[in-house]
């Protein structure tokens, strides 16, 4: 291709490329067809291969973090293409936990991990001057995914124990490999000496820019690495923790048993769950443009901010059994939600480079694979006390922890002779650095 296309199309490629990544993370959607066919797997076999998914949707990123130094973005693509064309194919025949494990849970989480990282890396590399905004935007694609695509399977699949699901599964693996096959063609980096488009209004702002290109072990090194890692890692895993118990916690607050429920009492509930889904694609957007505007602190602060209010409004509406705050509650709380993902993207190309960010960028979102846990830790707090509040307590200490560790990362102490688009709060700066 001669002349480059606008940024803005691949952007648009690129988003919907994601939306289809994304697809895995609809498991418990997706796997309940399967459940009906197959009552004599227990939801602790299914929930493995969810376990799966995420172990090698980071893996995936990580290796194809290193392919893209060598190989081009479409060989990626392809590749991921095949992987879900395959995982898919696979788990459509499967009789077996061993077959379901590999198809969906091996092959397609590699495939999400390859697609996420050539899309995440190429498509990052067209807008140095707009890295929050950009993480944000394709993020959101990447997590309304499964909230899209589980409604269009739950709509056409039913859950009576038949084969549908296995058609199902075939036409999305069909529909996803050709989606991202074709993406092959549109995603690619920039030409050598490619520079962003100037603003149209002057804007006495430097360019938004890195503070330093360094490498993964050299970041390894870093303090600032092993504590936004950890912010990271206790916000993913409060986030997984209400989103994993959003259904049931909707059902303590408005007083509804599964003996007890109508379907339009579980519609409704359904409902209301889905806004954590969709909020957290808007704040994905939302805190990806807050990070190019305000910097990585008020960003991160702000996050922790608003996903702790959303906590303490969970409590008041299981105490007080209001649906109105309900549904207040879990918009906050998806919207403080989708402050991590693109905060993550964002850190790590302003912090580290773009030169080695698709390799350290999977690194930062190994966090997934601790966080991943949440979920089992609050269905055990739940069923050693029997209360969604004591859950949400764990979930705000969390919260807290991981918003208080925010005020000790500080920007490197030389940065390479670049000077950052927003300058951290100088007394914040200094007092971490007492701290060191």
């Amino acid at each position: 291709m001669k002349k480059p296309l606008n940024r803005w199309v691949l952007a648009i490629v690129g988003v919907i490329v994601l939306v289809f990544a994304g697809m895995v993370y609809a498991w418990t959607v997706l796997s309940a067809p399967i459940a009906a066919m197959y009552p004599e797997w227990t939801k602790a076999q299914l929930s493995l291969t969810f376990t799966l998914v995420m172990f090698c949707f980071c893996i995936g990123g990580f290796l194809g973090g290193v392919l893209s130094k060598k190989v081009k973005p479409a060989y990626i693509l392809i590749l991921a293409a095949i992987l879900f064309i395959l995982g898919f194919f696979i788990a459509s025949r499967a009789t077996s936990l061993i077959v379901l494990y590999l198809g969906f849970g091996v092959l397609a989480g590699f495939g999400s991990g390859f697609a996420y990282n050539a899309v995440m890396t190429f498509v990052g590399k067209w807008f140095p001057d707009k890295q929050g905004l950009i993480s944000g935007i394709l993020l959101m694609g990447f997590g309304i995914g499964a909230f899209i695509i589980g409604k269009i399977y739950t709509a056409v699949t039913p859950s009576d124990g038949g084969p549908a699901w296995r058609t199902s599964f075939l036409i999305l693996g069909i529909i996803t490999a050709v989606i991202v096959a074709v993406s092959a063609f549109f995603i690619f980096a920039p030409p050598a000496g490619w520079v962003a488009p100037a603003p149209k209004k002057e804007s006495a702002k430097k360019p938004v820019q890195s503070y330093e290109e360094i490498n993964t072990i050299t970041m390894f090194k870093r303090s600032s690495f092993w504590l936004f890692f950890i912010w990271a890692t206790f916000l993913s895993a409060a986030g997984l923790m209400v989103v994993s118990q959003g259904t049931p916690m909707a059902m303590e607050s408005m007083k509804i048993t599964a003996e007890s429920a109508t379907a339009a009492q579980m519609g409704s509930i359904a409902t209301i769950v889905g806004l954590i889904s969709i909020f957290n694609g808007i704040g994905r957007i939302i805190f990806g443009a807050l990070f190019d505007k305000i910097g990585r602190f008020w960003t991160m602060l702000l996050g922790g901010i608003v996903f702790i209010v959303a906590m303490l409004l969970v409590i008041w509406a299981l105490k007080s059994h209001s649906s109105v705050i309900l549904v207040i509650a879990y918009i906050a709380s998806g919207l403080g939600y989708g402050c991590v993902t693109p905060t993550n993207s964002a850190f790590a190309s302003k912090f580290y480079g773009m030169k080695n960010y698709p390799v350290n960028l999977p690194i930062i979102n190994m966090n997934l694979l601790i966080a991943s846990f949440g979920s089992t830790l609050a269905g055990a707090v739940y069923d050693s006390t029997g209360s969604y509040v004591t859950v949400i307590i764990l979930v705000l200490g969390l919260l807290v922890v991981g918003t208080i560790l925010s005020f000790f990362i500080r920007k490197p102490k030389n940065p390479q002779g670049l000077e950052p688009e927003v300058v951290e709060p100088e007394a914040i700066e200094t007092e971490a650095a007492k701290a060191e």
